[in-house]
């Protein structure tokens, strides 16, 4: 994460970045490059002009400042200053708030993955690396970021993860990068491939079966101060998919390692807990696996049974995501009683084909916890979608030798309505909530808003959902 300073002055900045809106007074350094371009303050706008020793960058926020907007705006004036090492934000004329937002996008805007780059900073195409927040009310400001901050390192963590390639992020270097987060007073219990065969996790073993590298499953908590039962975030955590005897096709294929992204969202939103010490107890439960091919290789027509005892008939080896995913939650539920459980995970393309890159589907079985993952994301802006679970997609997984059978043939549509209610099914009556993020985990060309690779999605999601709806009933 870049590293951010609150101050009265920055002198050494490269550049300085000033959010207006309409009508607000452009700086006298800014007054003909505005009026050159027409800036006006709306949003998308920006202008640039050079001041004594420093560039000068104005940035358009539009008449009614949002977090959103001014998240959006901070992204777009970083997208515009990467080649810089140090710019300044004059943020005096926002509320600590909106400083917060406006801070948080410069940040998201400047990540990058850095743990296996060799060539030198001076090498480096980007290299932003510290940002000064101008205000004149510290203690308000400060107090604003330490808000926000958290939820931006979680996402940021959370990329790293995903970024990372399969040979180095397997179950256990996964398990290896988790241990790190404890000195934040996260409490990490990890099930090795005995524990799992003793507590019946049946078909994550069967999804490994094929791989050199053995399964985890990990709990990743954070105690809280309320003795109230915990939320629960399952994350998937296929560290390669290559299909397994399903095996997919080559293209894209270097992307399977992004398999992962619900389990980093997952953890990134512990994270962000922990960071900002949450009052409301949290547990991540994370099925690590790789699904490759060998002689153990699980088949299409086999019949796994997962740790509830029920048993799910295979279809197609590369739907191993909802076989993980449903071992975990039936797992989680036995053994935390959770008040709620959100699932997330790269789950379906289907859902890619309904809602493209823009927003995450969200199924459930309960329309409170809906809208408040709804409310929870508008906030963050991480849009979802509600989607539906109906009796005839349940009835689709009927199966003529298990309880289950884990998908439908490809020529059934919406696959990713039959994964959501395979979900749901073990579940139970629990409150539970899914997001497929198979849309928006990441991206393969940079814009004005985003870096390329992964985004993170979820984790300050799931975070403002913890704040919002839990942290009040403790």
């Amino acid at each position: 994460m870049l590293k951010l300073r609150i101050k009265h002055s920055a002198a050494k900045a490269e550049a300085l970045v000033v959010p207006l809106g309409p009508g607000t007074a452009v700086p006298d350094a800014a007054q003909r490059a505005a009026m050159a371009v027409d800036f006006r303050g709306a949003v998308g706008q920006t202008c640039e002009a050079f001041a004594p020793h420093r560039r000068l960058l104005l940035v358009g926020i539009g008449a009614q400042a949002t977090p959103a907007a001014l998240q959006g705006a901070g992204a777009r004036a970083a997208g515009r200053l990467l080649a810089l090492e140090r710019i300044a934000l004059d943020v005096r004329g926002l509320t600590p708030e909106l400083a917060a937002a406006f801070a948080a996008g410069v940040c998201l805007r400047g990540w990058r993955y850095e743990r296996l780059r060799t060539q030198s900073e001076a090498d480096a195409p980007e290299r932003l690396a510290a940002v000064d927040l101008l205000c004149q009310r510290l203690p308000a400001v400060a107090a604003a970021w330490a808000e926000v901050a958290p939820g931006v390192q979680g996402a940021l963590f959370a990329r790293d993860l995903v970024a990372e390639p399969a040979d180095t992020l397997t179950p256990k270097g996964f398990v290896r990068r988790l241990r790190d987060l404890t000195r934040h007073g996260l409490e990490l219990t990890v099930l090795r491939r005995g524990d799992l065969r003793r507590e019946g996790l049946g078909a994550l073993l069967a999804v490994s079966g094929g791989s050199a590298r053995a399964p985890r499953l990990v709990e990743l908590r954070w105690p809280g101060r309320g003795a109230t039962p915990p939320v629960v975030f399952v994350g998937q955590g296929v560290t390669f998919d290559s299909g397994g005897l399903c095996v997919r096709s080559a293209e894209r294929l270097e992307t399977r390692h992004a398999e992962m992204a619900g389990a980093a969202a997952a953890v990134g939103a512990m994270l962000a807990l922990a960071l900002r010490r949450s009052p409301a107890g949290a547990v991540a439960v994370v099925p690590l696996a790789e699904n490759a091919i060998g002689a153990a290789s699980y088949r299409p027509g086999d019949v796994v049974r997962c740790c509830d005892g029920r048993t799910v008939e295979v279809v197609n080896t590369a739907h191993d995501g909802r076989l993980l995913l449903a071992d975990a939650l039936a797992w989680t539920a036995r053994r935390h009683k959770p008040r709620a459980m959100v699932s997330i995970a790269t789950l379906t393309q289907a859902v890619v084909t309904a809602l493209g890159h823009h927003l995450a589907g969200l199924f459930d079985n309960d329309a409170a916890l809906a809208a408040h993952l709804a409310a929870a994301a508008a906030t963050v802006d991480e849009p979802v979608w509600r989607l539906p679970i109906g009796e005839g997609h349940r009835a689709a997984l009927n199966s003529d030798i298990a309880d289950l059978r884990q998908s439908v043939p490809e020529t059934y549509a919406p696959d990713a309505c039959h994964a959501a209610a395979l979900l749901h099914a073990f579940a139970g009556a629990t409150p539970w909530a899914h997001l497929d993020i198979s849309g928006v985990h990441r991206r393969d060309e940079p814009d004005e808003l985003r870096a390329a690779g992964p985004t993170g999605f979820g984790v300050r999601l799931l975070d403002r959902l913890v704040a919002h709806r839990f942290e009040a009933e403790e």
